[in-house]
């Protein structure tokens, strides 16, 4: 009787474990395809839709991807997903790569780097895995870790300040978007809003002289509803120059 009891409790509990490991899945992986591109060294695409140039090329050793659902119009660009195949020859490591710009495949919402997509391949495995074309997935948000964790700019090449400004957002902190940014006003005390152009871009013509500072709203979900502004320190404008990569200080 206590056998047939405690045996009883015993396949109870297997079948809850069970049931919250498949949960914890479903909440935190998403099911899709992913596929890959060519190039001749392997890396990312300098043109891409982020607006990264040559940084979305070489970022995280060209483990990126060019992404569709988690493009987000952009404010998904610099994110960095881990990423699994389901096949024989992938491994359970997965990979990790940076969204660094749109693309579109038959179902996928991955198009990866060859560098990207092989690595989540076996030992020996690569060519069995890049000769499948398109492999399921499973893929999850996670904090990038290879430029620190504070918010990063860089300054638009196309910038003529003081007549006209425009930045990017190469990394954002930890699994947040930004989804606005506003620049300081100090001869009206008030905060003006950039307009975000593509990708990660953000600009505004005759931006405030002098010194500047910059106020980003973040989101967990790509949300403006549900966002956190946070300020930046004062950037003084002599770094404000075509090209300069710029540390706010933000961190999350």
């Amino acid at each position: 009787m206590d056998f047939t009891v405690n045996k009883k409790c015993v396949m109870l509990m297997i079948v809850v474990l069970l049931f919250v490991v498949l949960t914890r899945s479903q909440d935190d992986y998403t099911c899709s395809k992913a596929t890959y591109f060519d190039s001749p060294d392997c890396k990312g695409n300098p043109n891409g839709a982020c607006g990264y140039g040559e940084y979305g090329r070489d970022v995280n050793d060209g483990y990126v991807a060019a992404v569709h659902l988690p493009f987000r119009n952009g404010t998904g660009c610099g994110a960095c997903y881990e990423v699994w195949c389901l096949a024989e020859e992938c491994t359970e490591e997965g990979v990790v790569a940076v969204a660094t710009d749109y693309g579109v495949g038959d179902g996928t919402d991955f198009i990866f780097s060859t560098l990207a997509y092989s690595g989540m391949a076996k030992p020996g495995y690569e060519a069995d895995l890049l000769s499948y074309g398109v492999v399921d997935i499973e893929y999850r948000r996670v904090p990038c870790d290879f430029g620190g964790c504070t918010l990063i700019l860089k300054v638009h090449e196309a910038t003529k300040y003081p007549h006209y400004l425009a930045i990017i957002i190469l990394y954002p902190p930890g699994v947040y978007d930004v989804v606005a940014v506003q620049i300081w006003q100090k001869k009206w005390k008030t905060w003006i809003p950039m307009r975000k152009t593509f990708g990660a871009v953000w600009d505004i013509e005759n931006p405030p002289r002098g010194d500047i500072n910059l106020k980003f709203l973040l989101s967990a979900t790509g949300s403006v509803d549900d966002g956190q502004w946070v300020e930046s320190p004062t950037i003084a404008s002599t770094s404000i120059q075509a090209g300069a990569t710029l540390d706010t200080g933000i961190q999350l």
